[in-house]
């Protein structure tokens, strides 16, 4: 049995990738259903209290919006725009999930997401996108109180995961998160689309294998 994580956005989500050339914004209506100008809503939000506090799970999420919605032309719930965010940027990689759900039958792997999140978007992936059918957990900053790539990050995942045979295999799109992986032991791969994972020689090894139900020669 190996480890295998998988980062979310721009990994298992089609979403806000490292590289801005790949980018599925879910914010292109933010402006006209919400009144926000996204743009700005990075700047004084995502790059702010959400990158240096949230993240990490130092301050909650919905506190953090009631100080910055107003200073961005939001007058409403910090609910709604929670709602709206999390609706708009869920996704998920139908090819890539099948790849992980097909790990996940042929039970050689221990799948685990790896990733940058705060408590409520990690319940609504873990939860609302059912992604809790296919992995073993959610590993994720706010609740380990470190974030990707901090070496810290990799010690506090490397405690929960337990001792391995062999090296976790981290697929994720951040090269900085790659090089950080790499440098603390761990196999990893940067992924651009599914392809980069189906192409993997140990996953390809694992899914072009005898099925688990096939019960071998007699």
């Amino acid at each position: 049995m190996r480890t295998v994580l998988f980062d979310v956005d721009g990994v298992i989500i089609r979403g806000m990738h490292s590289d801005p050339a790949r980018w599925r914004r879910w914010d292109g209506e933010l402006k006209a259903d919400l009144g926000i100008e996204p743009d700005l809503l990075v700047e004084r939000f995502f790059k702010g209290v959400f990158s240096t506090e949230v993240i990490v799970g130092r301050k909650s999420l919905i506190a953090a919006l009631e100080e910055t919605l107003p200073a961005v032309g939001f007058s409403g719930s910090p609910f709604s725009f929670v709602a709206y965010w999390f609706e708009r940027d869920s996704e998920l990689d139908l090819q890539l999930v099948e790849i992980a759900r097909s790990l996940r039958e042929c039970r050689s792997a221990r799948l685990f997401l790896a990733t940058n999140q705060e408590h409520l978007r990690a319940f609504h992936l873990w939860n609302g996108l059912g992604l809790r059918h296919i992995f073993e957990d959610i590993l994720y900053s706010a609740r380990l109180g470190v974030a990707k790539p901090d070496r810290a990050f990799f010690e506090q995942v490397d405690r929960r995961i337990g001792p391995q045979p062999e090296p976790p295999l981290l697929f994720d799109d951040s090269p900085a998160v790659i090089e950080a992986a790499r440098a603390f032991g761990w196999e990893a791969v940067h992924v651009d689309d599914a392809a980069d994972v189906g192409s993997h020689p140990w996953i390809r090894s694992m899914l072009d294998g005898p099925s688990r139900n096939d019960p071998g020669p007699e």
